[in-house]
């Protein structure tokens, strides 16, 4: 038990000796941080939504060709 509530307190510590310097070494008061992460997230997924847009479209590019194929392949040769 004893080692348990050692275990305990130095965790305990830890983190609050790492939240104090979280604080005291931020880039930035934290309402400047939280919009910065905030336009970070929004331009982060936007790329993303252009990518998988993009993704999409040469999916579909490339169905219709694998269809284009596949359909000539099926007609009966004359």
């Amino acid at each position: 038990m004893n080692k348990t509530f050692s275990f305990l307190v130095g965790a305990i510590a830890g983190a609050v000796v790492g939240a104090v310097a979280a604080i005291l070494l931020a880039p930035a008061p934290g309402s400047e941080l939280q919009e910065q992460i905030r336009t970070r997230m929004q331009e982060l997924i936007e790329r993303g939504r252009e990518a998988a847009a993009a993704r999409r479209a040469e999916l579909e590019v490339q169905l219709e060709a694998f269809k284009r194929g596949a359909a000539a392949s099926e007609e009966p040769a004359a």
